[in-house]
């Protein structure tokens, strides 16, 4: 699978594939990569020896990219721990999901309103990537393509804060099907994608709407199927019980 950047650099990004920071984004476009199509798995340790060596910086450099990993909860920073790959609860697996709910199902009406012809066929393109991707079995790039799909389609409505918004929440989508679900069953179905394509091309903003929902509903269904959490034991009432149970056998 080749280089690639985040999906929200699907196009236009500038030519020499980097933010303004040089190689401090170069770093960051690297591990971000490598996080959110799972090539590293969630709870993996990022120490930052280790990492400057790796891309011969220093580990202020580091620190600076772990920083803004961590500010999009890709990352989780920990006193005396260190940082890792960011593990997201059940719950928070299920909040990722509900926000893209309220985002995506929220803008299908300028979606619908601004969809050009040449939009469209850019949808399109996406959903032939993704078909060749899991047809060939290369899961992280159809999970990958997936993502982008729904930037992409989100993006159509032209309001650069949800497709950033948006952006954030599928990669962190990413993490929760790598710690709860399965790539194979998680991904999304790329004759879904094609559907609401129909959809949309023909005005149909309820219809539309109501797809959304439904899929995204259907994907969380295949992704968070753990149990919640249990709660806090409650150490002093489990020991007080132990002990008048051995007080009764005596």
């Amino acid at each position: 699978m080749g280089k690639r950047t985040s999906p929200e650099l699907e196009s236009g990004r500038n030519d020499n594939g980097l933010g303004g920071n040089g190689r401090d984004e170069t770093i960051y476009r690297n591990l971000f990569t490598a996080i959110v199509e799972n090539h590293l798995a969630p709870g993996t340790k990022l120490p930052e020896d280790t990492l400057a060596e790796t891309y011969g910086v220093s580990r202020t450099s580091i620190r600076k990219v772990l920083q803004r990993l961590t500010h999009e909860r890709l990352v989780d920073v920990r006193l005396n721990r260190g940082a890792s790959v960011a593990q997201p609860s059940v719950g928070e697996a299920r909040d990722i999901f509900s926000a893209r709910r309220v985002i995506e199902c929220g803008a299908i009406p300028l979606v619908v309103s601004k969809a050009t012809p040449a939009a469209l066929d850019g949808l399109r393109d996406l959903v032939r990537r993704e078909t060749a991707a899991q047809e060939r079995g290369d899961w992280r790039e159809s999970i990958y393509l997936s993502g982008a799909f729904h930037v992409a389609l989100i993006g159509i409505a032209g309001n650069e804060t949800l497709t950033d918004f948006l952006t954030q929440l599928v990669s962190r989508s990413s993490l929760a099907i790598a710690t709860y679900g399965s790539p194979q069953t998680a991904s999304c179905r790329h004759s879904e994608h094609d559907d609401v394509i129909t959809i949309i091309a023909g005005g149909d903003v309820e219809g539309a709407m109501q797809w959304m929902d439904r899929h995204l509903r259907d994907v969380e269904r295949t992704v968070v199927f753990a149990e919640e959490e249990p709660a806090a034991a409650d150490l002093k009432k489990i020991l007080e019980e132990v002990a008048q149970r051995r007080t009764k056998l005596r």
